[in-house]
């Protein structure tokens, strides 16, 4: 690759092939060293972030569109979250909450008690990932109701741990081969409009809703289902947006049956969709929610908040961890929760997910292989497909435009149970212009790959 980019205007600057010459080294070393289990997005390894900016071990500057799968809603390094650290690291690193305790880890419960749907008395505990808080939510919910069963959604995901993976959907690469999956989990439909068979979302929303009354009469009875788990908007599953009315039905059915309703709000908490909390958008409380990735600025910590009487249904001991609500991850969290309510990053949001939209609606005339743009605030993914017609997904094409991306500066990544979904999860903090520099390589990308209509 050419030097082309080197004077490319605004923040992007590509000096080198992606992977640099020095990546590759690392690369090597990595191979060696590390299994091939993880995956990674794009081959190169960062040394600085600032913002919605990283720059790479071989000194070049990418725009930042996938924000470490959702961690990094304020931001690369956030000057207020940095300096806290710096604090907390002067004073005391872990005491461990189980041990001595430590204002923190209170006043970040506090926090999250006040800004999490709901006026009910709630409590709070801390874990150290979104799959440790989807597998304790799990445990209280039993816990609370003496039932077993828990329900989950078709290309929903809630991690990687044998209960997370076992409520998740996607077989490969997330369950194939690592079964036995634990008992009593459970599937419901969950709407994807743009794939429905049906002429209106209501007719599709109908359907579905006749399935859980008939899911009570063939597979399990209500009274012994402790809990339904929702991805308010699904994330790995390809940012697919349920209706307003079938996210409200689903929680009055658990109401009816004293189902508990958790709502994982790992992708789409803190700022994300233009709320506090996607639940926020479907006019529902829940009775539980988990939280983790952008709760920190990308620091390890989770938290599973809730109404107080079914938070206090473990006894002492019966749920915890030595790691759970490190310090250092807890002053981060109030930064952060901080740096939204101050910074006005809903706002932001809304406006990013309309400058999206408003953009690449218009490709859809342009390009066949683009099915569908959707978003919800700053959560914003185009799906590709075959054709209009057939709406066959088309991975390949997917995995092309990411390539060329990347090779132009622009970091981003597919979503989707067949993978043929370009998701974007901007840091909130982005400017007006990075931001359109980065719709532009994107808007390049799609064009260098696709045939026109």
């Amino acid at each position: 690759m050419s030097k082309k980019n080197e004077n490319h205007k605004g923040s992007i600057r590509i000096r080198t092939e992606i992977p640099g010459p020095k990546a590759l080294e690392l690369l090597e070393r990595k191979f060696k060293n590390v299994p091939k289990g993880p995956f990674n997005t794009i081959q190169t390894f960062a040394v600085k972030g600032e913002g919605a900016m990283v720059t790479d071990i071989d000194g070049n500057i990418f725009i930042d569109f996938a924000g470490a799968i959702g961690s990094l809603n304020v931001g690369h390094c956030p000057p207020g979250v940095v300096e806290a650290l710096h604090r907390q690291i002067d004073t005391y690193l872990h005491p461990c909450f189980h041990v001595m305790m430590y204002e923190p880890y209170i006043e970040l419960a506090e926090t999250l008690n006040r800004i999490t749907p709901g006026s009910h008395e709630k409590k709070t505990f801390f874990l150290n990932s979104g799959a440790e808080a989807v597998e304790n939510a799990v445990k209280i919910a039993r816990k609370y109701t003496g039932r077993k069963a828990v329900i989950s959604f078709e290309r929903g995901f809630h991690g990687r741990t044998y209960m997370a993976m076992s409520l998740t959907s996607k077989v490969k690469p997330y369950k194939y081969e690592f079964g036995p999956f634990a008992p009593e989990t459970y599937k419901w439909p969950y709407p994807y409009y743009y794939r429905s068979e049906f002429d209106s979302p209501e007719q599709l929303d109908d359907a579905l809703l006749q399935r859980f009354e008939t899911f009570f009469q063939s597979e399990v009875p209500p009274e012994e289902i402790a809990a339904v788990i929702m991805e308010p908007v699904q994330g790995e599953g390809g940012f697919v947006i349920p209706s307003q009315r079938f996210v409200r039905s689903v929680k009055s059915l658990c109401e009816k049956h004293g189902i508990l309703f958790i709502a994982d709000e790992v992708q789409t908490g803190f700022g994300r969709t233009g709320k506090m909390f996607a639940v926020e958008h479907f006019d529902i409380v829940p009775d539980l929610m988990i939280m983790s990735k952008s709760i920190a600025a990308g620091l390890p910590i989770s938290a599973v908040t809730g109404r107080a009487e079914i938070l206090d249904a473990p006894n002492i001991g019966e749920i915890g961890g030595t790691y759970g609500g490190s310090p250092l991850g807890c002053v981060a969290a109030l930064e952060v929760v901080k740096a939204i309510e101050e910074g006005k990053l809903l706002d932001r949001a809304l406006t990013i997910g309309k400058i999206f939209q408003e953009r690449f609606n218009n490709l859809k005339s342009i390009y066949s292989q683009i099915g569908d743009v959707r978003q919800i605030g700053a959560m914003c993914a185009i799906e590709f497909v075959k054709d209009a017609d057939s709406k066959t997904p088309n991975k390949e094409l997917v995995q092309k435009i990411i390539q060329t991306a990347h090779q132009q500066g622009l970091i981003i990544m597919s979503a989707g149970l067949y993978g043929n979904v370009i998701r974007l999860l901007t840091p909130l903090v982005i400017t007006d212009e990075q931001f359109q520099e980065g719709l532009e390589v994107l808007e390049k990308a799609i064009s260098d790959c696709c045939q026109k209509a």
